[in-house]
């Protein structure tokens, strides 16, 4: 937080790019100051309206003071509090009281810093997920509706990045739709697997709520359950320390960075058919795509989600630290490395999938050359339905196979040595002991028939998994995403 009345040029400080530059409004509000001190200020009154409740004394008025101030936050004078106390939720505390007179003895009452700094944590990790799902659920629609148009079309497959036998393109979308249905799934859980901190005291045990209670247990119990409810939790950690077990830091982290990995994998493969010319992703009309060769058409949106998602799978290992070395109910070397990678992996997801959105929106697909590369490799591939359909016409296999080894190898000697087309079946075709079956040489060669069930597999899996999972987020599909950079 700036010192009082110091003057910011926001252009003469350092500013994260992932907030500046690309996330979206919704996602950097999420994880603002603003929204984290207004979520402390209604854990406040969730504590209080609930200690009211079970025989405390608080008034209604101390209740309707609280109400009546939650967003009427003073930073300035929260962060001269904070400069004097060097303490967040105290100068928080004594700047609510400032403006809630009647409600300042009853304000934090029992609670601990945590009870506000972790269940507002929780919160904002719900509400992140919340942001994340439907945009997900988004891209994954754009992708169905892509896979479903192209379900027929065959494309050359690669198996270690070499021409292997044939799939279609809508097949190929549907390796990236299956993997990013899994982190749909993944998402879901972490978020419904969160539970709330609740009022668990310093070190876990509730023993300042069992004083204020007189040491009435069930007060104590029910309390927590209020208060875990008033917060929008089914259910509440039953043992904490001063903290929310970490680990529950690394599951969270661990579906983003395996979210990460998915839209790597996607937008690489993208990258690659844009280099092949078979598939770009959306150029915009003015666009450049380099200041020195005015051709080019850079597949820069694919390039911003690789190296964001490359950030975004490397911030596991943050909570992963930081839950090892949490010695017994708490220590504070967690705090500031919280503050950042908990925020970083919630943004960074949320740009990557707006951007993969707008990728996904605007593939362009180029048939002529997809045909053209299967024309020159197929005549390989058929090699072994030529050998078939020459021993259904009468033919030897072995003196077939022979037949074939040569010229198949005359031929990708034109191709490797001279740079030319493949003309293996020009040769099959000019040869009188392939003249049995010269007439189903085209049927023989037919890219279709080279494709399997991949137009039947994309069909059940669209209609069996994918647009049954997005059910949910129906009413949440929104227009096209609009890229502010």
């Amino acid at each position: 937080m700036a010192a009082p009345g110091e003057e910011q040029d926001v252009m003469a400080r350092y500013r994260s790019p992932l907030v500046s530059r690309y996330a979206s409004a919704e996602m950097a509000y999420n994880f603002s100051e603003r929204k984290k001190f207004s979520t402390w200020r209604r854990l406040w009154l969730y504590l209080a309206q609930a200690e009211k409740s079970l025989g405390l004394s608080i008034t209604d008025e101390q209740i309707r003071e609280m109400e009546a101030n939650l967003d009427n936050i003073d930073f300035k004078m929260a962060a001269e509090e904070e400069k004097k106390l060097r303490h967040d939720v105290m100068a928080h505390v004594h700047t609510f009281a400032h403006c809630c007179p009647k409600a300042a003895a009853i304000i934090h009452l029992g609670a601990t810093s945590c009870y506000v700094g972790d269940n507002t944590d929780l919160i904002v990790l719900r509400d992140g997920f919340n942001l994340l799902l439907p945009k997900l659920a988004r891209v994954i629609s754009r992708l169905a509706d892509f896979a479903e148009k192209y379900a027929d079309m065959p494309a050359l497959g690669f198996t270690h990045y070499q021409p292997a036998q044939l799939t279609t393109v809508g097949k190929r979308c549907c390796l990236w739709i299956q993997d990013l249905c899994m982190d749909l799934q993944n998402l879901e859980r972490a978020r419904d697997d969160l539970r709330f901190r609740g009022v668990k005291g310093t070190t876990g045990t509730q023993a300042s709520f069992l004083q204020l209670f007189e040491g009435d247990h069930s007060k104590v119990e029910e309390l927590d359950r209020l208060v875990t409810e008033k917060a929008g939790f089914k259910r509440a950690y039953m043992v904490t320390g001063q903290t929310y077990s970490r680990k529950v830091d690394i599951g969270v982290l661990a579906v983003l960075a395996s979210l990460g990995a998915s839209i790597h994998k996607i937008c690489t493969d993208i990258r690659l058919l844009a280099n092949l010319k078979e598939i770009e992703e959306p150029f915009e009309k003015d666009q450049i795509g380099s200041s020195a060769m005015p051709y080019k058409r850079n597949p820069m949106r694919s390039e911003r989600c690789c190296s964001l998602a490359r950030h975004l799978m490397t911030l596991v290992m943050d909570p992963l630290q930081t839950a090892a070395v949490q010695w017994f109910e708490r220590t504070l070397d967690d705090s500031a490395n919280r503050r950042v990678c908990l925020a970083e992996a919630f943004l960074t997801a949320d740009i990557i999938l707006s951007t993969l959105q707008n990728v996904s929106e605007g593939l362009v697909v180029y048939p002529k050359v997809i045909e053209r590369r299967i024309r020159q490799e197929l005549p390989f591939m058929a090699t072994e339905n030529i050998i078939m359909a020459m021993v259904k016409a009468g033919g030897n296999r072995q003196d077939c196979h022979e037949k074939i080894r040569v010229l198949s190898q005359q031929a990708a000697a034109v191709v490797k040595q001279e740079g030319g087309d493949n003309d293996f079946i020009a040769r099959v075709r000019a040869d009188p002991y392939f003249s049995p079956i010269h007439k189903q040489l085209e049927s023989l060669l037919d890219p279709s028939s080279f494709t399997g069930r991949a137009p039947q597999q994309v069909a059940k899996f669209l209609k069996e998994e994918v647009r049954p999972a997005l059910i949910p987020y129906q009413n949440k599909m929104g227009g096209k995403v609009e890229l502010a950079l």
